[in-house]
């Protein structure tokens, strides 16, 4: 009988000599005595059952012979029903005809048929070793063998609520359980109805036509379809936030609601003046913006995108603003809802960022100066800080301005707004932040320093008229603010500011990113600019965290504010059990105690060999342990 070796990769084919092998040995078992044999493949015997291949033969050239062969570890195909893998090179003698290698029982006389197939003979007087050494072979290089595995494609949908994504097999958005088939944008005509609103103002006869309206509805709105043509023309993986459908939502909800068209009336839209820019922005800012009208696409970051729609849309939502602000001041409307993007409190003197081109509220607040306020509060509860705003008027002592944010000490965008950023000059006082440094924060925490800090320094400011940047990124479910305010709680800050400036109000539209959140919300704002009374009362206990913030941006306002005075001694005194709680938890947390062996004597011997330095004199804080 011709003997034959088994040499299954196709580089080792070519490379491999006589009589010796240096693939995987495959195992299998007999099935007449159970004992492991080697070298062989299952084939299929003529009443259907696996059998085992014929075992290694000796060289072609010889009847006698030895086989030398290395294994490693290799599962067989999923025929064999059972495997072992070899970890030793054995020499394997075909003695005869009998193909189970049992040495122990040589008697077996279970015949395997069958033979190997593409087997190759090897050179004489190669050794396994020599194979190795060999420059052109290379193990771990060796992928001729290789067949490409079938990409694996992971399907998935974003959700048309928050924008986030959900894998193929659920039927429901995992972060705000919106369905898959959202119909948020399908409940009502709303965007050609406003616009005809819109042009109805103007045929009628312009400012002279809301005198007439107001005397119906002291709210007035300001929205434009032209502003649902900025959006982000590249194609990315994932949906971008700030996109037009946030108005999309806001308006057929206003709609379905019965609100606008129909209680509220529309302002005229006009675009913003160069010269009245030039009041808020540089004149490279203004000019970069512009330029982007004769480019498909641009970035001025990373996140704030640009399209040839998008300056447009920013000049208009500007001129809306300004003109709100004015017709408000001038008695033409009682308040009034900005329904405008893109947002702008982030955009400052000389950049545009975080989705933002124009300060809608920096613009308004001058529109009003000129239109005779002379002293402006802007309260921007947008989950971010203002940063733009606050830059604007930063040395400014006739605008106010209040943000409450998610800081959480600088970590959380854009970074600024600490608790000691209090103006500069002539401004400083004016500048009153109150960062939260933990996500969660609800009701109960906003309007709790709503009324022991906003509204008493709002009283002792006592501005001519209030505008709010009023982001609702903040509302439970929004997808990068991860906090917890409710459409009642909008409702009651709201109806708090409306009594301040002789209820003269203007609010803006700023961020807000899941659109059954920010549709709700701003729907809830609106009626109450309506007259309508919030209907739940919220409780003002806040939460430990939120209590601290507000104890802290006391402390700072107290020299500047001093209305603020007998409610932080109250407060001191009424909490001060949780607030030294308070104190314990954050220097728990700076300082972490180390393990139980650094008490010993040992400690400065012990720290020279951890970290490879002398002991420090000074107090040491173990936060690198653990």
């Amino acid at each position: 009988m011709a003997s034959e070796t088994l040499c299954t990769s196709l580089k080792g084919k070519k490379i491999c000599g006589k009589n010796k092998v240096h693939n995987e040995i495959h195992s299998r078992e007999c099935q007449n005595c159970s004992y492991e044999s080697h070298g062989k493949f299952p084939s299929q015997s003529v009443n259907g059952s696996t059998n085992l291949s014929e075992s290694f033969h000796k060289g072609s050239d010889h009847n006698h012979g030895s086989l030398i062969a290395k294994s490693n570890q290799l599962h067989l195909p999923s025929e064999t029903p059972m495997h072992r893998p070899i970890s030793e090179v054995r020499t394997v003698t075909n003695t005869s005809e009998k193909a189970c290698l049992n040495e122990e029982h040589d008697y077996c006389d279970a015949y395997c048929s069958g033979h190997l197939q593409q087997c190759m003979k090897h050179e004489k007087n190669s050794t396994l070793e020599e194979l190795y050494l060999q420059e052109e072979y290379d193990e771990d290089e060796d992928d001729s063998d290789w067949e490409p595995v079938s990409p694996f494609l992971i399907r998935k949908w974003f959700c048309t609520n928050c924008t986030m994504p959900n894998f193929d097999d659920v039927c429901h958005c995992e972060v705000c359980g919106e369905d898959r088939e959202c119909e948020l944008l399908r409940l009502g005509p709303s965007v050609p109805l406003v616009q005809q609103e819109s042009k109805l103002a103007i045929n009628s006869g312009g400012s002279n036509s809301h005198q007439d309206l107001s005397s119906k509805s002291r709210t007035a709105i300001g929205f434009d379809e032209r502003m649902l043509l900025h959006s982000e023309v590249e194609m990315k993986s994932h949906p971008h936030p700030e996109r037009p459908d946030r108005l999309k939502a806001i308006a057929s909800d206003l709609a379905a609601a019965g609100i606008f068209p129909g209680q509220c009336y529309a302002i005229p839209a006009r675009e913003i003046t160069k010269e009245e820019l030039l009041q808020v922005h540089t004149l490279d800012h203004i000019e970069a913006v512009q330029h982007t009208c004769h480019m498909l696409a641009s970035y001025f970051t990373s996140d704030t995108y640009a399209n040839k729609h998008s300056a447009c849309a920013a000049r208009l939502a500007a001129g809306l603003c300004a003109d709100l602000a004015c017709t408000i001041l001038s008695g033409g409307s009682k308040n009034g809802f900005a329904l405008v993007r893109p947002p702008g409190h982030h955009a400052g003197v000389s950049q545009a960022m975080g989705f933002c081109l124009h300060n809608n509220a920096a613009v308004a607040a001058l529109a009003a100066q000129r239109a005779g306020a002379k002293k402006i509060l802007i309260v921007d509860w947008d989950v971010h800080h203002g940063n733009g705003t606050q830059e604007i008027f930063d040395d400014n002592k006739s605008v106010l301005y209040i943000s409450l944010h998610r800081h959480e000490n600088g970590r959380f965008y854009p970074g600024t707004g600490a608790v000691d950023e209090v103006g500069s000059m002539d401004g400083e006082g004016f500048s009153v932040n109150i960062p939260w440094n933990c996500g969660g924060v609800g009701d109960n925490d906003y309007i709790f320093a709503f009324q022991h800090v906003v509204i008493p320094i709002a009283l002792q400011f006592a501005p001519d008229i209030t505008i709010v940047s009023a982001g609702f990124d903040a509302a439970r479910g929004d997808p990068l603010g991860c906090c917890d305010v409710t459409p009642a709680g909008y409702a009651q800050m709201t109806h708090m500011l409306s009594s301040l400036s002789q209820g003269k109000l203007l609010v803006i539209l700023e961020g807000g990113y899941n659109l059954r959140s920010i549709s709700s919300s701003a729907t809830a704002v609106v009626k109450v600019l309506l007259g309508e009374n919030p209907s739940n009362q919220i409780d003002n206990i806040p939460s430990k965290a939120g209590l601290q913030t507000i104890l802290q941006v006391m402390q700072i306002q107290i020299k500047y504010w001093p209305i603020l005075k007998p409610n932080f001694m109250m407060l001191q005194s009424q909490w001060s059990t949780v607030t030294s709680t308070i104190r314990d938890q954050i220097k728990r947390r700076q300082h972490p105690l180390g393990p139980v062996w650094w008490k010993w004597r040992s400690k400065k011997f012990i720290y020279k060999h951890l970290y490879g330095q002398p002991y420090p004199s000074r107090h040491l804080s173990f936060r690198g342990l653990g």
